[in-house]
């Protein structure tokens, strides 16, 4: 066990490591530099160069990033030199927005998916199956992008019942809140009701079709005690799984939706950091939420073992296994 956790480990770092260094390499090759914003367009470029050599950018590039990789060891990820914020002070200020949006847009997806994939399941290839299968891949085919203007146009414009933009935080009135989160939520958790659906669709299906689900059946069980006594459980791993990695996902990919709504989470300021060329606080936000993807992928492996305990267990030898299950063969103490 502790092999295999040292060995996860050490990939999870190897990524961590590539994707620095090519967020890196990416924004040195953009055009413009983070001296022209601070300076301005009537910078001259003596003015620029002396501003990117106080800044530490005429450095070469594996030295500006050991410098960086040597802080962020030590908890350090830099200071903005747009902002002079501390880029952890700068992620813990907006990290909360970002991870309440991820958290709804999940809760969301789980919610109406899974009802969904019951009932599909329940009665596969019927009409009532085709008929959410079609919703499903129309939640499929609009991206998030294209989501939210119509969901603001619906609720906001023609109904008025939610608001378009702006943000409330928790704190201060949490019915506020939650009607300013519900749109970018609903627009981020449209793919994911799709992905949940088939997924959990197919697993049930299959486990469905068991022996011992049959067996079930023919005691007289009801199709519901079936469903969710005897298929909803193994069937759920795939879901874990994926449930797992689009939170990570969601965490670092609202980009879109944060800015479309003007949410101030960490998509919005990665964004933002882009346009300014604020190498420091992009390769901050990145590492870190790497780093959460990496944690993430470690609880949901650990989650397998909380659905069924026979993943804790250690696998049988395939020697013992082959003697135990040969006919006619006593297996010596």
């Amino acid at each position: 066990m502790w092999a295999n956790a040292a060995r996860r480990l050490s990939y999870a770092l190897l990524v961590i490591l590539l994707v620095t260094i090519g967020v890196q390499a990416l924004m040195a090759m953009a055009p413009g530099s983070v001296a022209e914003v601070i300076l301005g367009e009537a910078a001259t470029p003596d003015a620029v160069a002396a501003m990117n050599a106080q800044l530490g950018y005429d450095r070469p590039f594996i030295v500006q990033y050991l410098d960086w990789l040597f802080s962020a060891l030590q908890g350090d990820l830099g200071v903005s030199p747009i902002t002079h914020i501390p880029v952890m002070d700068a992620i813990m200020q907006r990290l909360p927005v970002t991870i309440e949006l991820a958290v709804l847009a999940l809760s969301i997806a789980l919610i109406v998916a899974v009802p969904l994939a019951v009932l599909s399941a329940t009665f596969p290839n019927r009409p009532l199956d085709r008929g959410i299968n079609g919703v499903t891949s129309a939640f499929l085919s609009i991206p998030a992008f294209v989501a939210g203007p119509v969901l603001v146009y619906l609720f906001a414009v023609t109904m008025k019942s939610l608001p378009a933009l702006g943000w409330t935080p928790i704190t201060d009135d949490v019915g506020e809140n939650l009607r300013g989160a519900i749109l970018p939520a609903l627009a981020v958790a449209l793919t994911e009701i799709a992905a949940f659906h088939r997924v959990l669709r197919a697993d049930l299906i299959g486990t469905l079709r068991e022996d011992y689900v049959s067996a079930a059946r023919a005691k007289g069980m009801s199709r519901s005690y079936v469903m969710f006594r005897h298929a909803f459980r193994p069937s759920s791993f795939s879901l874990l799984t994926i449930s797992g990695l689009s939170l990570a996902r969601l965490i670092g990919g609202t980009i879109i939706v944060e800015s479309l709504f003007v949410l101030p989470g960490i998509g919005q300021l990665i964004s933002t950091s882009i346009i300014q060329r604020d190498v420091v606080t992009v390769q901050g936000v990145v590492a870190f939420i790497a780093i959460g993807f990496v944690v993430i992928n470690m609880v949901v492996d650990l989650g397998y073992g909380i659905i069924d305990p026979r993943v804790r267990r250690a696998p049988v030898s395939k020697k013992s296994s082959t003697t135990a299950n040969t006919p006619g063969k006593a297996v010596s103490a």
